[in-house]
């Protein structure tokens, strides 16, 4: 479990936790180079591209020197994508979920929650959004200032009271305030950037059907296949490792913004097991909450730390008590599936 005690406060847990992201980030360059080369070796393997004629350790070399000629024009398709996605990424998002923005007039009292906990931290108010669903959810989006967006779905509003809504509110916003949903963001186009590039390893896989005819022609698929598996794999793990560890600092977050420990952990208790959306699992890193992570060993590939945990930790380090949330009257509603 991961805890803010006294030896190492809130702060620099934040600390820590950006460091680790940013050397995490640092690692997507180096995993695109690595699954250029598992295409430029599948290439070879398959008799799309000529192979050196030699050995396979000649066929490698000749691979390799492929891949270093082959990085300039990955790296302008990785910038021309990553500026489509930095200034179209909420476009993409809102698509994606149905997100649509909403004005005071609309929804006055979740508008005052979210404008209220703003002007506590004397910050710019985000742009507000729902999702008319019945999956209890929230998420932040956005990369810099006069982007950030905060969004809640139309179930969450129904199921939860007036304090535990503003506990997800200061949750999220804890996220915006700590940067997170910027890294979130960045690594979420990273990950695509990935996925385009896997998704052609393996279609290449498949549309070879075993065409290359050199001597080396099995062992390079072999390799170029156990490179791609692998660059994806590890992708896949760091933005998994990007999003879970920051769940707990924003939950710490909502209670230092909002005083109510009770609140945030009765949101979390009938948040969990209702919070299905629709959405690529890029985004479900982003959620407050992502039903589709397991326990046990696929643990190791959720994006998020179970609901037990961080109820734990607000329990231990908060002084939050734990109860079951609709025999208090915090809330009347219960959720509807």
């Amino acid at each position: 479990m991961i805890g803010f005690g006294p030896a190492v406060g809130i702060k620099t847990f934040i600390w820590q936790n950006n460091t680790r992201s940013a050397l995490l980030l640092a690692g997507f360059p180096v995993l695109l180079v690595m699954l250029v080369f598992a295409v430029n070796v599948l290439a070879m393997g398959s008799g799309l591209v000529g192979s050196s004629g030699g050995g396979l350790a000649d066929d490698l070399a000749l691979a390799s020197r492929n891949t270093i000629a082959s990085i300039p024009l990955a790296v302008v398709v990785s910038v021309i994508w990553f500026v489509v996605a930095y200034f179209g990424h909420q476009s993409m998002i809102d698509a994606i979920t149905g997100a649509r923005r909403v004005a005071r007039g609309e929804e006055p009292e979740l508008y005052n929650l979210l404008e209220n906990l703003c002007i506590s931290r004397g910050i710019t108010m985000p742009a507000l959004r729902i999702i008319e669903t019945h999956g209890l959810n929230a998420y932040a989006s956005g990369l810099r200032d006069g982007q950030y967006t905060v969004t809640v779905t139309r179930g969450l509003m129904n199921v939860l009271g007036r304090d535990e809504l503003e506990c997800v509110l200061a949750h999220e916003l804890t996220h915006i305030l700590n940067r997170d949903v910027r890294t979130m963001v960045i690594a979420s186009i990273f990950a695509g950037i990935i996925s385009v590039v896997a998704e052609l390893i393996f279609r290449g896989l498949f549309r070879s059907r075993g065409g290359g005819r050199g001597k080396n022609a099995a062992p390079l698929m072999l390799i170029g296949l156990a490179i791609g598996v692998v660059g994806y794999g590890l992708a896949f793990l760091i933005r998994m490792s990007l999003s879970r560890t920051r769940e707990y600092v924003a939950d710490a977050g909502a209670v230092e913004l909002t005083k109510n420990p009770d609140a945030m952990i009765s949101a979390l208790r009938k948040v969990s097991g209702h919070s299905a959306i629709e959405a690529p699992e890029e985004l479900r890193g982003m959620f407050l909450d992502n039903t589709a992570d397991k326990s046990g060993f696929a643990g190791l590939f959720a994006t998020h730390p179970p609901i037990e945990r961080r109820v734990a930790a607000l329990i231990e380090f908060s002084g939050g008590r734990d109860y079951d949330p609709y025999q208090t009257g915090l809330a009347t509603a219960v959720p509807t599936t």
